[in-house]
């Protein structure tokens, strides 16, 4: 199908069948969650000699039209864009996502959100994270308010203008003793995500890092190949040649890690079955070393 940009095509995509009319809050949190549950988190452009634009039509296309995900500069880029024609109130913001080797946040804002206000109420949309620090539904502008999701209790603190978000998870029961010490287990019970500021952004404020991204030999798109997927009890995730079946089990404060090698072979089908993604030109898996965990 062609043709302009429709909320439609975007509702089926994400399996919303619900009405519109009202840009409530119970709509925010139903659309928010069929998103991450329908649409991947993934770099897999940047492995295939294809490039990512910050373009709305080329966006809508890829991940719309032809099944695929994308990284945080097409999701949300295209979830503001949904948010706007729903008639949110939605402004774009820029946030830099921590780093935990040299224990700081990026000096550059190289991950895209949005605040949505409702009823006067501000809240953060991001629908393009992935593992196990995406949020399900978006999360309340509230300083130092616990806000339990699935993956954990998330909570947004306000230093001085500049909000950091951070998640109190649970420890990782890796089943499969290969994978016991693997750099792609979080072990840490509090992870800091990312900063920002309230300051409103473009998408001209991105074009730049947009490129850094998928070019720079030392980021982390560039090291890994990244599909990840939320499913109704955890998440899936193909980084590199690993596959990985996560299961939040909350009541026995663990999440369940099921971790195994894949070969080339099987890739094709992991993508199709495991995210419903099914490439254009050929994948090429890549998983150097960089600042990376499930």
């Amino acid at each position: 199908m062609t043709g302009k940009m429709n909320l439609e095509e975007y509702f089926k995509r994400i399996g919303f069948h619900g009405s519109y009319d009202k840009p409530d809050l119970a709509t925010l949190q139903l659309i928010h969650k069929q998103h991450v549950m329908s649409i991947p988190f993934e770099n897999l452009s940047v492995h295939c000699g294809e490039r990512n634009v910050m373009d709305l039509e080329a966006i809508f296309n890829k991940v719309v039209r032809n099944n695929r995900g994308g990284w945080c500069l097409e999701n949300n880029f295209l979830f503001g864009w949904v948010l706007r024609e729903m008639g949110y109130d939605t402004t774009t913001l820029g946030a830099r996502v921590f780093n935990s080797i040299i224990k700081n946040f990026g000096p550059r804002e190289n991950h895209l959100i949005n605040k949505v206000v409702i009823d006067g109420e501000a809240y953060i949309a991001d629908v393009s994270f992935g593992v196990s620090s995406q949020i399900l539904e978006p999360l309340e502008l509230i300083s130092g308010k616990d806000q339990p999701q699935a993956a954990g209790v998330f909570r947004l603190i306000d230093k001085e203008g500049v909000w950091v978000l951070e998640k109190t998870g649970r420890k990782p029961k890796v089943l499969n003793p290969d994978f016991a010490s693997s750099s792609l287990v979080n072990k840490k019970e509090i992870t800091t995500i990312y900063c920002f500021t309230l300051m409103p952004r473009e998408a001209k404020d991105f074009f730049e890092i947009n490129d850094t991204l998928q070019t720079d030999p030392s980021s982390l798109f560039t090291c890994k190949s990244i599909c990840s997927l939320e499913t109704s009890t955890g998440f899936r995730a193909l980084v590199g040649w690993t596959y990985s079946e996560v299961t939040f089990k909350p009541e026995e404060g663990v999440d369940l890690l099921d971790m195994r090698k894949i070969t080339d072979d099987e890739i094709e089908q992991i993508l199709r079955e495991k995210f419903s993604v099914k490439l254009q030109n050929k994948l090429q898996p890549a998983n150097k070393k960089a600042d990376y965990s499930l």
